[in-house]
């Protein structure tokens, strides 16, 4: 019998280990009208859980499930940024673009349910739309669709499944308080007696304990029974799995006990339908207080689609009317009365009010809006009135932008869940190996009756397990911070920009539109006359150097043109116009009733070999005078000669010195990034406690710094304003994009601050150890609850303290493991930033350093290491609008016009060139 039982235990761990891990056979998609097409059914797992693909060709996922319930409710494929709702019982269509080769994982909601698609073949011939892996297709996506009919009708599921569950736990409790009384109150001193001699014979019977635990095996524990069963046919088995073998084998082990009694020795003839009945009864409550707390996560996304106003106020043929928000389109001219909410995004046409932003940008203080003013709709007015056009609507506003972001972070993996993932994947099958061995080493104690004991032990390993634990101990904490926040203003794109951010050590800073307003003015105007400067300005002049920058996005341009209208210049459009990145402007400019004027705008580098030697000296001079003060100083030459000195400043953000002191508490080094001159960013940098500076950088060399950075082995977070900083944003750890409160979906960032105060960063990195410290505690409560459960469980105190572990007790530890996760995980939702108790401070560092990359020469620049071995000689274009040098096969977007074709760095750039070609193609 010995041999036997170590034999058959060999042979079953042999198949187990090939049932639950030899490769899974893929299912081909078939071919159809230029595409290819997959049907899954949803019952208990996916079947086929693999799927093989053809690359370069667009694919259609029909998913048919056939079951109701939360873990199956949706679908994520985590490396698209895909989270598609599959209602219960019905079919739903996916549509995914060409994919490259490679494989594409996909789960369920709770990350229980595992498939793949498995992507072949060549995809050259569909290189110009193969989704890459952070591509979200937008037919795939709808995120920022899904307002209306489908969170309603996960709600009613939700609803539908905890209405279910109490029904079953209220059935269980019914059964299983008698069962319990009738089965454990005769090993009560002082009741045994009673029970023996007084007590009827049918009260102490075991067909009174099979009667009253039917209804709960059968009954209760149904959908447990179904879901285990179909997770072990589809060799994905899950915590289901577990409860339904341990409650199955001893309501089995029971069954014989009941009706063949004498098939078993008399000292291992006793029941245990209490332990079947607790078990179930027990899960079925964990399940009900998890669903519970889990319908608490999606708070964020549910509180940010409320806030959108079901009606508005459309002005139309001279009256006002009330439509459905839906109604509104792009045109329309919307009137906002006191507390009103705005229906949609757009731009101020008459009056005056301000706005609440804080449920968008995190931002308290009301904001004043005027006309031409840019508003967000979801927003709230205060106390006047105005009337604005509508210039977005639907899915293109910053609301909806924000639920997708937010989806699609929540729908992302952070590295640390992919570990846990793997951990998963094995748990299962090794908690079975453990039951099984735990069996056969029981059998070899000589502890009578071993068989008995053995199967006690046994249950218990299977019963104690909680893989469910695991498996949400990342994702749960992800989707809750991801959408607070959401709240605060903290767009997060991925999971993996929330959980770099926890080891980011060195923040980079661009200086205008980041630490400063962005909306430089110019305090200081000195003319050139003779050989001195005087306090006098010559409008003239002025008039011709406004009207060079008058076609320039630049800044400091449009500060100057500013300047000149309001002393009420006129400006001319100028011809011959050039745009010298990092050093300013070349025009010819010719006034009404003047000849032609040559000017250039810019920094010394610029104007020397175009004016006299001694004039270029005074002129250098001025400019290091005015930069000591903090201003930007730009000069100007006329037909060769010294003309103007500007000072142009950009106030300083109230909030910026906050943010580095904070920064600084974290152990967190601050380097500020500008191609300013140095004097002028060592004044600002002084002015907000930043101790590093490098200064004079072009846009196109800005990534150079992040380089010299992290080839110090720091983890680099860059902070700018998404277009000229675009490159950098891309090559740091992690890219934070100052939000204009309009263009929220900036492609180059993975974090958007909404209210573009640099404390939000501050947030951001609170956010992220916040989560980081909340996930570890999850994963130790999980690994925790296993890896001292399950050796319990499996008799391991026994021989020094005699202590067995009842299936009971581990079915209790099983239902509250996964619960402890939940309760652990909706901590995050009281997250605040003015109330942080714990600060991570970052360990030390080496000493910081970093090599100017100066924009006063034209020698070429030596590339970072990431880069060594790539052509040098790469061919090099220039976008139009912000002057950046750019690789044309790295433009987000290009454009013909007249025959030319030009790139472009970012969708602004695009969207601006767009609206007048002319304007910027000269």
């Amino acid at each position: 019998m010995d041999i036997a039982i170590v034999c058959a235990a060999v042979i079953v761990s042999a198949l187990l280990l090939w049932y639950f891990f030899a490769p899974k056979r893929a299912a081909k998609a078939s071919m159809e009208d230029g595409g290819q097409s997959a049907r899954i059914v949803v019952k208990g797992g996916y079947t086929p859980a693999v799927i093989q693909l053809e690359a370069g060709t667009p694919t259609t996922l029909v998913f048919d499930r056939q079951e109701g319930g939360e873990c199956s409710s949706h679908v994520v494929f985590s490396d698209l940024g895909i989270d598609q709702a599959l209602p219960e019982n019905s079919v739903t269509s996916l549509h995914l673009p060409a994919l490259a080769p490679g494989d594409y994982p996909f789960a369920c909601g709770m990350n229980m349910l595992h498939g793949s698609l498995h992507v072949t073949g060549d995809d050259a011939a569909g290189s110009g739309n193969v989704a890459t892996r952070a591509t979200t297709p937008a037919q795939a996506t709808p995120a920022a669709a899904q307002t209306g009919a489908t969170d309603q009708a996960e709600k009613e599921a939700r609803d539908k499944e905890i209405t279910s569950l109490k029904t079953r736990l209220i059935v269980g409790i019914v059964c299983t308080v008698p069962l319990l009384c009738v089965a454990m109150l005769p090993m009560v001193p002082g009741l045994h007696g009673w029970f023996h001699d007084v007590a009827p014979a049918w009260l102490t019977s075991p067909w009174l304990q099979l009667v009253l635990v039917i209804p709960v095996m059968f009954y209760c524990g149904w959908p447990v029974h179904r879901t285990g069963w179909l997770a072990i046919f589809h060799r994905n088995p899950e915590m289901n799995s577990l409860v339904t073998l341990g409650t199955v084998a001893s309501f089995g082990y029971s069954l014989v006990v009941t009706v063949w009694p004498t098939l078993l020795p008399v000292d291992a003839r006793e029941p245990y339908y209490e332990a079947v009945g607790t078990i179930i009864t027990l899960m079925i409550l964990g399940q009900l207080l998890e669903a519970r707390a889990r319908a608490g996560t999606g708070d964020a996304i549910r509180s940010l689609l409320d806030l959108r106003p079901s009606m508005a106020r459309v002005v139309r043929g001279g009256t006002v009317e009330q439509v459905p928000t839906d109604a509104v389109a792009i045109g329309d001219i919307l009137e906002i009365r006191p507390a009103d909410k705005l229906p949609v995004d757009g731009v101020v046409v008459s009056g005056q009010s301000a706005i609440d932003e804080s449920m968008v940008t995190g931002e308290s203080i009301p904001v004043m809006k005027r006309e031409g003013d840019t508003v967000i709709g979801a927003t709230v007015n205060t106390t006047g009135t105005l009337r604005y056009r509508a210039t977005r609507v639907g899915a293109d506003t910053t609301l909806a932008q924000i639920v997708a972001l937010v989806k699609k972070a929540q729908t992302s993996k952070a590295p640390i869940q992919r570990i846990a993932d793997k951990v998963a994947a094995v748990f299962v099958p090794a908690v079975i190996l453990i039951a099984i061995w735990t069996f056969v080493a029981w059998w070899f104690t000589g502890v009578q009756p071993h068989g008995v004991r053995g199967l006690i032990a046994a249950i218990s390993v299977l019963v104690i397990a909680c893989p469910c634990a695991l498996g949400i101990a990342t994702p749960l904490s992800i989707t809750i911070a991801t959408g607070k926040g959401a709240q605060l203003g903290v767009l997060f794109r991925t999971a993996q920009a929330l959980e770099t951010l926890h080891h980011v050590d060195t923040v980079v800073f661009d200086k205008t539109g980041t630490i400063t307003r962005g909306k430089p003015a110019v305090t200081g105007m000195r003319t050139f006359q003779g050989d001195s400067w005087t306090d006098t300005v010559d409008d003239a002049t002025l008039a011709l150097v406004a009207s060079a920058e008058s076609v320039s996005e630049h800044p400091l341009a449009q500060a100057v043109v500013e300047a000149a209208k309001q002393r009420g210049l006129s400006i001319a459009k100028p011809s011959k116009f050039a745009a010298i990145p990092g050093q300013g402007v070349k025009a010819t400019v010719t006034l009404e009733g003047h000849d032609p004027a040559q000017v250039t705008v810019g920094n010394a580098t610029l104007i020397s070999g175009q004016v006299p030697e001694h004039e270029l000296h005074s002129a250098t001079h001025e400019m290091q005078s005015l930069a000591a003060h903090g201003a930007s100083p730009v000069i100007a030459s006329v037909n060769g000669h010294v003309a103007l000195a500007l000072a142009i400043a950009d106030e300083v953000k109230p909030t910026s010195r906050k943010a580095v002191e904070e920064l600084r508490k974290r152990n967190i080094d601050v380097v500020m990034l500008t191609g300013d001159n140095e004097a002028t960013a060592r004044h600002i940098a002084a002015e907000v406690g930043i101790d590093h500076v490098v200064a004079r950088v072009r846009p196109e060399n800005k990534e150079q710094v992040i380089a010299q950075l992290q080839d110090q082995g720091r983890t680099v977070a860059m902070v700018g304003d998404g277009i000229n900083d675009a490159p950098a944003l891309v090559k740091a750890d992690v890219g934070l994009a100052i939000g204009t409160g309009t263009d929220v979906a900036i492609e180059s960032a993975d974090v958007t601050l909404m209210n573009g105060e640099l404390t939000a960063v501050v947030t951001a990195i609170d956010l992220s150890d916040a989560t980081m410290r909340n996930i570890y505690e999850n994963l130790g409560f999980a690994l925790g609850y296993n890896g001292l459960g399950i050796p319990i469980a499996a008799g391991v105190l026994y021989p020094a303290f005699h202590v067995l572990l009842s299936p009971m007790i581990a079915g209790a530890a099983m239902a509250f493991s996964s619960l402890s996760v939940v309760l652990n995980a909706s901590r995050l939702r009281t997250f605040h930033p003015a109330q942080i108790r714990h600060i991570h401070i970052r360990k030390g560092k080496r000493p910081l350093t970093l090599t100017s990359v100066s924009t006063e020469t034209q020698e070429p620049i030596s590339q970072p290491s990431q880069q060594k071995g790539t052509d040098m000689a790469e061919e090099k274009v220039l976008d139009p609008i912000c002057g950046m040098t750019i690789s044309p096969k790295d433009a987000v977007s290009t454009q013909e016009y007249e025959g030319k074709t030009y790139y472009f760095c970012s969708p602004h750039c695009a969207s601006t060139f767009a609206e007048d070609p002319a304007k910027y193609a000269e």
